[in-house]
């Protein structure tokens, strides 16, 4: 593993552990300033994370906020780097638990000697039986698949 690898995987490692914290501050710091960001949340896009909209969303749980990863895929190509993985969170929001497994696309730039997300791409899929509900119950498929995939000039390690 690279030292930038170590460094992005810090970096996700701190994401997390702000999550279960709950620490706004510390979870807008991991974004770059005017990353774009399309979450699983409207508005369709926004500009830059929001401390107080991030504080906001963080009171609708009742406690920490677990999030992991799985099949996550690295391409580190000098200052740019990105990764696609699939995400689970959990907790719990007004007494009722919550597990949701979602996709996610994130791109990373490094930047006065620290990696921070430039871009984040998160969904879910939806049924496309005319309902248009979200797919929030679906699971990854449990036949595995890598935790981890590094990508270097086009050959996987």
């Amino acid at each position: 593993m690279t030292t930038d690898e170590a460094a992005i995987e810090q970096l996700w490692r701190d994401l997390a552990g702000a999550h279960a914290a709950r620490d706004a501050g510390a979870i807008v710091e991991a974004y770059a300033p005017g990353a774009v960001i399309y979450s699983l949340a409207p508005p369709l896009a926004q500009c830059g994370m929001d401390r107080d909209e991030v504080s906001a969303w963080l009171a609708t749980w009742d406690g920490p906020i677990q999030l992991g990863a799985r099949d996550v895929r690295l391409v580190v190509e000098a200052d740019l780097a990105f990764a696609s993985s699939l995400n689970r969170m959990r907790g719990s929001q007004g007494g009722v638990a919550q597990d949701i497994w979602y996709r996610t696309t994130t791109c990373m730039r490094r930047g006065a000697g620290r990696w921070r997300i430039v871009h984040e791409h998160t969904s879910v899929p939806f049924y496309m039986d005319g309902s248009y509900r979200a797919a929030v119950d679906l699971h990854p498929r449990s036949d595995g698949g890598s935790a981890v995939e590094i990508v270097k000039e086009g050959r996987t390690q």
